[in-house]
């Protein structure tokens, strides 16, 4: 099984497939490696040579963040926003959608499980 930036990618599936595992790496990325290395997209990972797991390698290393890295970036942006008191970094901190999305019936993911008020009825139909 290659190891790519820290990740063991699958070696039955296509290279352009398994360089999604990476975290940072999309498809369209991962065609991009690939071009830039001379690699054909359908290869399977366990067809690579050691000279070809190099160049995917250094290719990225050189031109994109990924893993830690990026993790890293992703987060130090979020605590920025919290920290300048911007909209978006309220909305991380409340754990509430922050794209605009709407919240009165949806955004179950982002709330957690529904609470109950105590005392509180629904109103009847009549």
């Amino acid at each position: 099984m290659p190891r790519i930036a820290g990740v063991d990618i699958p070696k039955q599936k296509p290279i352009h497939i398994a360089l999604t595992y990476i975290y940072g790496v999309g498809r369209t990325k991962a065609e991009k490696i690939l071009a830039d290395a001379e690699i054909e997209l359908t290869k399977r990972a366990s067809d690579l040579s050691d000279q070809d797991v190099a160049k995917i390698q250094n290719i990225i290393f050189k031109d994109y963040q990924t893993e830690g890295e990026l993790r890293k970036d992703i987060s130090m942006n979020i605590k920025r926003l919290m920290e300048i008191g911007a909209y978006r970094g309220l909305r991380h901190r409340r754990g509430l959608p922050v794209r605009g999305q709407r919240t009165h019936t949806n955004a179950r993911t982002r709330k957690g499980p529904r609470r109950s008020i105590a005392g509180k009825k629904m109103a009847t139909k009549k």
